[in-house]
């Protein structure tokens, strides 16, 4: 049977993250379309807060093409967003596991933290801010960067500037850190178990089922415990933020205080769905592409 070595070359932890990164991605864009929208919307909109109800409409009246705006940018950020995770992961667990490779709950917690931290300034952040100022373009009367898939790009990032494409690194990093925490410390754990129950070496991969049932529980207990500083990142990087909020807890106070607790957990219904898709996905092939590239 083949097996990863307990260090895993940097190269491949990259290559392997971006391609996991970018199948995941495209397959679940529409529920990451859907969740920003969710969070975007004004609380005295009459508009259905049902995520399918909402795809549903969009696809109807605007055409499905419609549902992936900004995925593009979603994608690219996601591939570059996985090879730094999984390498920073990689490369920070081989530092803190003991001598027989095994990595204690704290410590893969710790590592999760350090790799969500990497990522979000290198990837998330600037291509999150793109996704979601041009998804809250596309809702608004006239719509200013629709006009082509780069070239809208494009503009939007010269108009929004360095400072802008980065006025949520502050939510950004907080949720990403959050977010790895949990999703990888939680699925390392879930994994040694497994294997430690059925006399598994640490060596050794899951197989896709257990690997896709493992990564989709990650991905339910990191949507819930992190979902509100998802929604203050989306907010923040709306458009026209800057004059909104003053700060990341401007933001959150101002959300709590005029739109209630529940607020926070606006989009939660279709970031679950995505998540779960995304962690089975991502962690099967991530996975696999290991035991081919080794």
């Amino acid at each position: 049977m083949s097996s990863v070595k307990k260090k895993t070359d940097p190269f491949k932890s990259f290559v392997a993250g971006g391609v996991a990164g970018a199948v995941e991605g495209v397959i679940t864009y529409p529920f990451e379309f859907a969740k920003t929208r969710l969070q975007l919307v004004d609380k005295s909109s009459k508009a259905s807060r049902n995520p399918l109800v909402l795809i549903y409409n969009i696809s109807k009246t605007q055409g499905v093409s419609s549902l992936y705006v900004g995925c593009p940018a979603f994608v690219v950020g996601n591939t570059v967003k996985a090879s730094i995770r999984f390498l920073g992961f990689d490369s920070i667990k081989a530092l803190l596991a003991d001598k027989d490779g095994k990595l204690s709950g704290p410590r893969g917690v710790l590592a999760g933290l350090g790799a969500g931290l990497l990522e979000s300034v290198v990837a998330v952040t600037p291509f999150e801010a793109i996704k979601t100022a041009l998804i809250d373009d596309k809702q608004t009367k006239s719509p200013k960067y629709q006009n082509g898939l780069i070239s809208g790009s494009v503009k939007l990032c010269r108009d929004m500037g360095f400072k802008g494409i980065y006025a949520g690194v502050v939510p950004v990093s907080m949720r990403q850190a959050a977010n790895q925490a949990v999703r990888l410390g939680s699925y390392n754990s879930i994994k040694t178990m497994i294997q430690q129950a059925s006399n598994t070496p640490a060596d050794v991969p899951l197989n896709s089922a257990a690997t896709f049932a493992v990564g989709s529980i990650a991905g339910t207990v990191t949507v819930y415990t992190t979902m509100p500083i998802d929604t203050v990142k989306t907010r923040m990087q709306a458009l026209g933020a800057d004059k909104l909020y003053s700060s990341t807890l401007n933001c959150f106070v101002r959300i709590f205080r005029e739109e209630g607790l529940s607020t926070f957990w606006k989009g939660a219904t279709p970031r679950l769905g995505r998540l779960v898709l995304s962690g089975g996905i991502v962690f099967t092939i991530y996975e696999k592409m290991l035991v081919v590239l080794n």
